[in-house]
């Protein structure tokens, strides 16, 4: 178990808006980043992740100017992830307030790179961003996704973990595109698998639908969990959802 589980709130941005969708498809304005993310930091969110959802797909660099807007008005760990292909590009996100780095297509595209980023910034700078879908393909069950879960990789999702665990990488950050804003539930068969071949902290994401849906992810092995839709929706509080994991007997910060 671990000694606190953090609650995160997700921010998808797309052209300096948040969005979101089903299953990364048909996206729908939620609001404006910084007002979010000031909003999640007054209701006692541990960190928020702020991933621009089109970077890559677009070929262009993250938006700097609304990561800075956002680290202005949270004082709590921000990750950014998105475009990021280069050491350079996390550190100009480092100093453009960023706390920590996500990092998922080039990172498959260049396994080095993983390794470039942790030896220059630490492993704690480094979140690795998975993007996973099952799949009857791969000896896991699952398969890792690139271009905001738009494209196929031919990696299986459990031995890029542990590469890139063994290259460098901080944390997992392991999202399932099946059940990406579906409000069903965590897939718990994947978080129980990132937990029994990770070293390093996993964050569980994709699925949450309600407040009874975060403790079991806990159970299954999560040292944190992720949610999007039903904070920017109103549908819970990030209070809320530290509160009921309280009451299970889960530690929260």
């Amino acid at each position: 178990m671990p000694v606190s589980v953090r609650v995160i709130p997700c921010l998808d941005v797309t052209d300096g808006r948040v969005v979101k969708g089903v299953n990364f498809e048909n996206l729908r304005d939620m609001g404006d980043p910084v007002d979010l993310a000031r909003a999640y930091y007054e209701q006692g969110a541990d960190e928020i992740t702020f991933l621009d959802v089109t970077a890559t797909v677009d070929a262009r660099a993250t938006m700097y100017a609304t990561v800075t807007a956002t680290a202005e008005q949270v004082f709590i760990p921000l990750t950014v992830g998105g475009g990021v292909r280069s050491a350079e590009d996390v550190a100009r996100l480092l100093a453009s307030g960023a706390d920590k780095v996500g990092v998922n297509s080039a990172a498959i595209a260049r396994p080095a790179l993983v390794g470039e980023i942790a030896d220059r910034f630490g492993a704690q700078v480094l979140v690795l961003s998975l993007d996973v879908k099952r799949s009857d393909r791969m000896p896991s069950g699952f398969v890792v996704t690139t271009h905001g879960g738009r494209t196929e990789t031919d990696v299986d999702a459990a031995a890029w973990a542990v590469e890139a665990i063994e290259r460098g990488a901080g944390e997992l950050l392991v999202n399932s595109i099946d059940a990406d804003g579906t409000k069903k539930g965590f897939d718990l068969e994947l978080v129980r698998m990132m937990r029994d071949l990770s070293s390093v902290p996993v964050i569980a994401s994709g699925g949450a639908g309600a407040i009874e849906d975060f403790a079991p992810a806990v159970a299954a092995g999560a040292d944190a969990v992720l949610a999007a839709s039903v904070f920017h929706s109103g549908e819970l509080n990030v209070g809320d959802v530290k509160r009921a994991l309280a009451t299970e007997g889960i530690s929260v910060r």
